[in-house]
């Protein structure tokens, strides 16, 4: 359910019941036409709302800002293993030589040489390094990545996420995202 919307577009931050996002990367964020809905269907609470209104003839409502699900929805302990999230794993780097740009993947081990397409055998590599290291082992192309893969934890997906925040970010949201805010006193 998570939309892309934009600035203008009013987007709620979705919080679990436990007032912590559903997720940071992508940040979880509904449209205000669904957070409205799951407001009327009694499965979220506002929490924050914006000082915009939406109204019909015999009611008006403040768009939300922050909602928070009534029911818990408990976390998977076990990402994806997703193109996607082996990039948010890397920090959106190549590993070989640390460009941010033109990503892809790579086999440590190549899979014509019996690499698997696991967590443990692949890394974000940008399509230049990618290319020049080819079908050989890190030894064979003297190119070694700067951090061993491995199968990350929800946890730390979301701290890397979180290193990534969006475009727009509501002021009404930063006490929910545990971002690298000042605390008032």
């Amino acid at each position: 359910m998570n939309a892309h919307v934009s600035q203008g577009g009013w987007p709620v931050l979705v919080l679990n019941a436990d007032f912590r996002p559903l997720s940071y990367y992508p940040l979880s964020l509904w449209s205000w036409q669904d957070a409205i809905k799951a407001v009327f269907l009694e499965r979220v609470n506002i929490v924050e709302h914006y000082d915009r209104a939406v109204h019909s003839p015999t009611f008006e409502m403040q768009l939300p800002s922050v909602v928070s699900l009534k029911s818990f929805v408990k976390p998977t302990t076990h990402p994806a293993f997703t193109r996607f999230n082996v990039f948010l794993r890397d920090r959106f780097v190549c590993q070989y030589c640390h460009a941010h740009d033109d990503l892809t993947f790579d086999h440590i081990i190549p899979r014509s040489k019996g690499g698997q397409t696991t967590w443990e055998n692949v890394v974000a590599a940008c399509s230049p390094c990618n290319l020049r290291k080819g079908n050989l082992t890190p030894q064979q192309a003297k190119m070694f990545p700067r951090q061993a893969p491995f199968a990350p934890t929800v946890h730390q997906l979301h701290r890397n996420g979180r290193l990534f925040p969006p475009n727009y970010l509501h002021d009404s949201w930063l006490d929910y995202l545990y971002w690298d805010t000042e605390l008032d006193p």
